[in-house]
């Protein structure tokens, strides 16, 4: 490798670094603003019925938070609207 490549490369690490360490203030006035503004606490997404459940995924797709899309499981995606659950099974990672 010679010296301009050498160079081109230290001057891109120090752009990610000091892009990442941007990113980071951002995110971290972010948090403090919205625990300012009582916005720290989010509700509960797993449903009751999906409680203890194997079979839980819960984890959101999407880009931000107002377009994502809950993954309830893989049996029924948006969770299962009944009282118990026909596919419902015992984890057995979260038993003691």
């Amino acid at each position: 490798m010679n010296t301009a490549d050498d160079s081109f490369q230290k001057a891109n690490d120090c752009f990610r670094r000091s892009a990442q360490q941007r990113w980071h203030r951002h995110q971290s006035q972010l948090h403090i603003l919205r625990s300012q503004l009582g916005f720290s606490d989010v509700a509960p997404s797993r449903p009751a019925v999906c409680r203890g459940c194997a079979y839980y995924h819960g984890v959101a797709y999407g880009q931000g938070r107002d377009r994502r899309t809950l993954l309830i499981c893989g049996f029924h995606p948006y969770g299962w609207q009944g009282q118990t659950c026909p596919d419902w099974q015992p984890d057995e990672t979260c038993a003691p």
